[in-house]
């Protein structure tokens, strides 16, 4: 069986301890490979290993750390389909969505490649008399991420990548159920140039996140999970003096007004809700449509559409989307759906029970649509994380606003409209971090940055872009003077000023 170990210092190890944890193939739910779950020594090795690294990285010029950057991004489009087929069997989403983690992943590590120009402090000549005044953005030093299952690509390439562009060294926990691509993509920055240390990948669970986040050698954590996880992350690395920046949960909402083209609007929430099995966090779980007459031709076009979804194999072309990561994830989702039946929605389409025929051992669930789901409702308030669509009916724009600001998540919105006025009020007004408009996934792209509000994020920095950079880097301040030897020293003694 093919075992999947720590990369440390360019090389591969099982590691100090003698645990492991299974990576199944949910197309079929067999074990496919074993995983090192690391200890503390393991992180250790990994520490000295960047330490001794990462000055030399920090010290050379932003020209040649991009320069491999560049190689990096050659590489990765070079094995764009083998990578795109291992994530696939790891995770189950299919071959297409796969390609387009890696290849979001990819906008980061292109935006990264400008790092010369984006790791740029600022100037004043004569801010005073024979005073220049200027700044620096320095790395931190050694830095780590926590990535989660559902882009193992992305996710990690939006850390690392600004990371080690700025001259940090990164030390990568991937999530344990599909550890592969992580590894691959760090075996990747070697052969385009990277110093060993420079990208190492630690594979664990809970005891390997502790040890990340109470080392005193790491300087600042990137996390993506869960939202208690995530403020478990930011409040244990805070503490310990760290920088965070912990990304949680979602419960994105699409409102569509009485305008909105109502094919477009069916096209973009079957791929924005079903789209990976759902395993996202900026799926579009809630639809919200204003007055009955929009909610009841809503239901009316949704259900031949979720009908038409083929669910299938990951390395099926015609398949929609493919498995859930493991059999316990499939479990919890068919939980969700039986409370929310319990709490009193309607289940206009339910996905349980579906089987594959040849892959009745998959992880495979269908899709599954609720109606009059209620603000009240637990399966409303949180994240299920699975192929489960849920109609909110509003009676007015007002209402429709109120949904999504109020509720616990604050990752991202759509507003389905023709109406410039409605659009504006609502990108204005609502409660959430990332807004579309008629767009269903608004992803920001690489220059611009990513980052939700409420509990889908911990810590006031947000991810990639020019805050990607701020969030990698220390800004030193120099205030400089070049003495004509005429001072006489008589103010050495006031505080000095400018003017």
């Amino acid at each position: 069986m093919r075992q999947i170990d720590h990369l440390i210092a360019g090389g591969t190890g099982g590691g100090a301890g003698a645990r492991s944890g299974e990576v199944f193939d949910p197309n079929n739910g067999t074990v496919q490979a074993k995983v090192a779950l690391g200890t503390s020594a393991d992180l250790d090795r990994a520490v000295a290993a960047a330490q001794a690294v990462q000055p030399g990285w920090a010290a050379t010029n932003p020209q040649r750390r991009a320069k491999v950057m560049f190689r990096f991004r050659e590489l990765v489009e070079r094995d764009l389909e083998s990578l795109a087929h291992l994530l696939a069997s790891e995770h189950g989403k299919v071959i297409a969505d796969a390609r387009g983690d890696v290849l979001r992943g990819l906008d980061v590590i292109e935006f990264a490649c400008g790092i010369p120009h984006a790791q740029k402090g600022e100037y004043t000549q004569g801010a005073g008399p024979g005073i220049d005044v200027y700044s620096m953005r320095q790395p931190l030093g050694l830095v780590a991420g926590i990535t989660p299952f559902n882009f193992p690509a992305m996710i990690p390439m939006w850390m690392f990548g600004p990371a080690i562009a700025c001259g940090n060294a990164f030390i990568l926990k991937p999530s344990e159920r599909d550890p592969s691509v992580p590894v691959r993509l760090a075996e990747l920055m070697l052969e385009a140039g990277a110093p060993e240390g420079l990208l190492q990948v630690v594979h664990g669970d809970k005891e390997m996140v502790d040890a990340i986040l109470d080392h005193p050698a790491i300087s600042a954590v990137s996390f993506v999970g869960s939202s208690d996880i995530a403020h478990y992350v930011y409040s244990r690395g805070v503490a310990a003096g760290k920088r965070v920046q912990a990304m949680g949960g979602a419960k994105n909402h699409g409102v569509v007004m009485p305008d909105a083209d109502l094919d477009q609007v069916v096209n973009d929430l079957v791929g924005a809700a079903f789209g990976s099995a759902g395993e996202r966090c900026m799926a579009l779980p809630v639809v919200v449509p204003v007055g009955e007459k929009t909610a009841n031709a809503l239901r009316e076009a949704l259900i031949p559409a979720i009908d038409r979804l083929r669910v299938g194999v990951s390395t099926d072309a015609e398949a929609h989307y493919g498995p859930v990561v493991n059999a316990a994830h499939r479990a919890k989702i068919e939980q969700w759906i039986q409370m929310g039946v319990d709490e009193g929605a309607e289940l206009v389409v339910d996905g349980r029970g579906f089987a594959l025929q040849g892959h009745e051992q998959g992880f495979f669930i269908g899709p599954s649509l609720f109606d009059h789901v209620k603000p009240t409702m637990k399966t409303y308030r949180e994240e299920i994380f699975g192929p489960v669509l849920q109609i909110v009916r509003a009676h007015d724009f007002e209402e429709a606003l109120r949904l999504p600001s109020e509720h616990q998540y604050g990752n991202g919105v759509a507003i389905f409209t023709r109406n410039g006025h409605a659009a504006r009020e609502f990108a204005h007004r609502v409660n959430v971090g990332m807004v579309g408009i008629n767009v269903p996934i608004p992803v920001p792209v690489a220059y611009h940055t990513f980052g939700g509000w409420k509990r889908s994020a911990f810590g006031d920095i947000d991810q990639h872009g020019m805050e990607g950079v701020r969030f990698w880097t220390k800004n030193k301040k120099v205030t400089q003077r070049w003495p004509d030897g005429s001072a006489t020293g008589e103010n050495a003694f006031v505080i000095p000023t400018m003017g």
